[in-house]
């Protein structure tokens, strides 16, 4: 089907840029109506002070074939995240996807630097940005989803469950809030399944976010240009790579399978045949470990 998700509604929490912009306009080429809610509009930039914006995401979203709708929001304030479910509720009366992908956390946290040394205030607000938003979007937005059976829940974390469970993970609060969003999701598939509705964790690989390529001085146009200083930036991918893998869920009919499971863009790919936007297939969590992680040289071949 050109749009199997005509008619169906989703809410990105945290689409201004990144996974969440990605993943919106993947939704949207496959007929959904997205509501992308951040806290950078064309009015007003967040303390990122970045040119990206939520206006910009549902644009790209009409344009991909789906119907974006802007809707500021700082989702550590609760009233904010009510307001927002309740216009959904209002003009729409049903919500089909949740995707948890707030963050807001990159300029807060200190590379390996152990707790007693990091930034306390920075610390704890990473925490709140990753973890507290989470929460308190699912506690507006579930009864909502389930209305309808069938609803997806996707918590955006960074690391699959096997990888980040034996591994440090840059920093104490880097560490604690990319697995308690793991745990979110495994908490929240035991309350949403016997309802009817479905949760699932889901990491992309190395993702050639905005930031990303601004920190390598390249664009996506010449990113390989980065590969003299980063070579295993060669199994990188596009934040479009994981929005197929939200629409694919989205789509899929038996999707209750993976109720609760920690996921990955490269698995999902397998999984059902998408590619990348190059045509490619990147499977970056096996690549780490069986690459990046053993100390051999950079190759990408059989791993994209």
């Amino acid at each position: 089907m050109t749009h199997p998700l005509k008619g169906k509604v989703a809410l990105v929490a945290g689409a201004t840029r990144g996974a969440g912009r990605g993943i919106a306009v993947e939704l949207g080429a496959a007929g959904a109506t997205v509501y992308v809610t951040g806290r950078t509009t064309r009015a007003r930039r967040s303390e990122y002070d970045r040119p990206e914006t939520i206006e910009d995401t549902a644009d790209l979203v009409t344009e991909a074939g789906g119907h974006g709708i802007a809707v500021p929001a700082d989702h550590l304030d609760p009233a904010q995240v009510r307001a927002v479910v309740e216009r959904i509720a209002a003009e729409q009366d049903r919500l089909d996807v949740l995707v948890n992908d707030i963050w807001g956390g990159e300029h807060l946290f200190e590379w390996d630097t152990p707790l007693w040394e990091h930034d306390l205030d920075n610390g704890l607000r990473l925490l709140r940005l990753a973890v507290e938003t989470h929460a308190i979007t699912s506690h507006h937005a579930l009864p909502l989803l389930l209305r309808h059976p069938g609803g997806l829940v996707v918590e955006m974390t960074d690391g699959t469950a096997e990888y980040n469970r034996d591994r440090y993970r840059n920093s104490f609060f880097y560490d604690l809030a990319k697995t308690s969003v793991l745990r979110m999701a495994f908490a929240l598939g035991h309350e949403l399944g016997p309802r009817g509705a479905t949760a699932v964790a889901l990491t992309p690989g190395w993702m050639r976010s905005e930031l990303m390529l601004d920190h390598f001085g390249v664009g996506e146009d010449n990113w390989r240009d980065a590969l003299d200083r980063v070579p295993h930036f060669a199994i990188s991918e596009t934040p479009r790579y994981v929005g197929r893998a939200v629409a694919a869920l989205a789509a899929d009919p038996d999707v209750a399978r993976f109720n609760g499971q920690s996921l990955s863009s490269g698995g999902l790919a397998r999984e059902y045949g998408f590619t990348d936007v190059d045509g490619s297939r990147p499977d970056a969590w096996r690549y780490l470990v069986e690459v990046q992680d053993a100390g051999k040289p950079a190759d990408t071949t059989g791993y994209r």
